[in-house]
């Protein structure tokens, strides 16, 4: 099933098989992309908030409790052109996740409550464009109140893709933003292993299946 152009456009995403390469889908390949800055300052002791959403298989979630990953890299995007800024981060992200199995990567798109009563379309265009399971796994749609969660975490702009390191238990470690630079992916792998080194996690929640 795929979203009406003009749904999409106001949704802020787009369906195509290109999404299995990374969890926002796109129909088309978008030239303009965020600008790579600074790792941002998330303050310390911050917590993920208490928000609802579903993958794209259907499965409900209640984060940051449901997180499969003892620690879960979390990519947060809010606009259809963002996809190519979180193309580039995967490969990276998917070399951690395979070198621990403490550790989950997931996607969630977000967008504003206003777009609930067209949630079955927007997810269904979506996960129509996934034929992977395992990727429509990670994908947790997010309709809610953003400049609320968007105050919670720190979150200044929607202009870039936001990164975090979330324990199961809410606690998060680290926050980047925009497109992956060395020293980017150098501070979330160090934070990501000091933490693991640690043995610091929270019990509960359960892996996806």
């Amino acid at each position: 099933m795929r979203v009406t152009t003009a749904l999409m456009l106001a949704a802020g995403f787009h369906t195509s098989p290109e999404w299995v390469r990374g969890p926002i889908q796109r129909a088309l390949r978008f030239a303009v992309v965020a600008p790579a800055v600074a790792q941002g300052n998330f303050p310390a002791g911050g917590r993920f908030p208490a928000v609802s959403g579903s993958n794209l298989n259907g499965r409900k979630f209640e984060l940051p409790g449901d997180f499969g990953g003892q620690w879960n890299i979390v990519v947060v995007a809010f606009r259809r052109e963002q996809q190519a800024d979180v193309d580039a981060w995967m490969p990276q992200l998917k070399r951690l996740a395979e070198r621990d199995e403490r550790v989950r990567v997931y996607e969630l798109p977000t967008l504003g409550r206003n777009y609930r009563l067209m949630r079955r379309f927007i997810d269904g265009g979506m996960a129509g464009g996934i034929p992977d399971t395992a990727v429509r796994a990670i994908t947790i749609t997010l309709y809610t109140d953003k400049g609320a969660f968007k105050r919670s975490l720190g979150i200044a702009t929607e202009d870039r893709i936001q990164l975090f390191l979330v324990s199961r238990a809410g606690d998060v470690a680290w926050h980047g933003e925009g497109l992956p630079s060395p020293d980017l992916v150098a501070a979330l792998t160090e934070r990501l292993e000091s933490r693991l080194a640690a043995g610091t996690s929270a019990p509960g929640g359960a892996p996806p299946p």
